[in-house]
């Protein structure tokens, strides 16, 4: 019998954070003592004053269809949010609420590109962000960067990606899956490559803009001259541990903005109403009300880095931002590790669930074949062990070439 699904569904990847996560939950109910480390995704309760928003919205009856973009207060309190935290001046009707800054990209990329267009895409980028734009008929050009580099595309780099077909480049900052934190500086330096080329949009992923150890963050939508260019993607996931009220949002230029409601209001119409209102005091917020759960990244980024540097064959920088490390495990691809063959970073993370029961997540997926993600949105303690386990999983008195 033949297949009767869609061409578009048959080439679409499967999620392989969500995957592995869903293969370290199968073992643990098998009765395996599995730590994951897979899933980006902060252990900490939602702010009370946001849960106490989130009762109150019930409690005033927020129970009927919202506007498709988003309640117009909320979009009013994301551009306060914007123009405060980043120096971004939107109106409202530039604004567009979605269901988690998932969908937020995906409305993007479906108003945005037409068969063949290309999406520069420097790697590592977020697992989804390759196939969001396959989906959309855009062909993702990956420029690869390095933990020498710390994951950094170069104004040199960007300029020989681009082609009379490059219609958008997407990145993210703090970047998921490495860490890294672009300054002002280097942002400046790659938008005077994007100046040359006034058909190229840029979408700028924030969502972990809180979760930052370097001190300052910069939006390339507040460098000079990219404002009208640039689509900004944010959302309360991350920094306020909101993953599950599913909200995201953007500020684009109007007539993306504009794009992006009509193919939501086709596709879910607007977000859930309750979540919107308990965003609106979460965005209302001084950033600073995030600072513990900040210093507690901060202390767990420095102990796994700490301890990653101990284990012979893994190199890794030190990320400034988000709640992942992403080491460079090539020096084992080639080696057999106590029987088991590691030809790639695919092996390798399998053989740290095997070996370890440690679950963490391939490169590959993330356009870097020659590292593994971990994140870290986990207790120290739980780290630690780990840490423990991974080392002794990977000891050089059982490795051979």
């Amino acid at each position: 019998m033949s297949n009767p699904l869609s061409d578009r569904i048959n080439n679409l990847a499967t999620s392989q954070t969500l995957a592995m996560a869903a293969l370290a939950r199968e073992l643990k109910a098998q009765g395996k003592d599995i730590i994951s480390l897979s899933l980006g995704e902060p252990d900490f309760n939602t702010p009370d004053f946001i849960k106490e928003a989130a009762k109150k919205a019930i409690d005033d009856n927020y129970s009927t269809y919202s506007p498709v973009d988003g309640y117009q207060d909320l979009k009013e309190a994301i551009c306060r949010k914007f123009k405060r935290d980043n120096g971004l001046e939107y109106k409202p009707s530039q604004i567009v609420v979605s269901t988690g800054a998932k969908q937020s990209l995906y409305n993007i990329a479906q108003v945005m590109l037409n068969d063949g267009d290309e999406v520069i895409l420097p790697a590592p980028y977020w697992v989804s962000y390759f196939e969001i734009v396959k989906l959309s008929g855009g062909v993702p050009v990956e420029v690869p960067t390095s933990v020498d580099t710390d994951f950094k595309i170069t104004p040199e780099q960007l300029e020989a990606a681009i082609t009379p077909k490059t219609k958008m480049m997407w990145f993210s900052s703090p970047c998921n899956p490495s860490g890294s934190v672009y300054s002002r500086e280097e942002l400046t330096a790659l938008a005077k490559v994007l100046e040359k080329h006034p058909n190229i949009y840029v979408v700028a992923d924030e969502i972990y803009e809180h979760i930052n150890f370097s001190g300052t963050f910069c939006s390339i939508g507040s460098i000079p001259g990219m404002l009208e260019k640039t689509i900004t993607v944010n959302g309360v996931a991350k920094a306020f541990a909101m993953t599950g009220y599913r909200i995201g949002y953007i500020g684009a230029p109007e007539f993306i903005a504009k794009a992006c409601t009509k193919i939501q209001g086709q596709v879910t119409s607007g977000a859930n109403s309750i979540a919107q209102r308990a965003t609106i005091t979460a965005v209302d917020a001084d950033p600073s009300v995030l600072n513990h759960m900040v210093q507690a990244f901060h202390s767990r980024r420095d102990l796994v880095v700490g301890l990653i540097k101990e284990i012979p064959g893994m190199k890794i920088n030190v990320p400034e931002g988000a709640f992942y490390v992403f080491p460079d495990v090539s020096s084992f691809f080639g080696k057999t590790l106590k029987g088991t063959e590691i030809k790639d970073a695919n092996d390798f993370s399998m053989y740290l669930l095997a070996e370890a029961n440690v679950a963490t997540v391939t490169g590959d997926a993330f356009g870097n074949p020659n590292c593994i993600r971990f994140s870290y949105a986990t207790s120290e303690d739980i780290l630690k062990e780990a840490l423990k386990r991974i080392k002794e999983a990977v000891s050089f008195s059982e490795v051979t070439a």
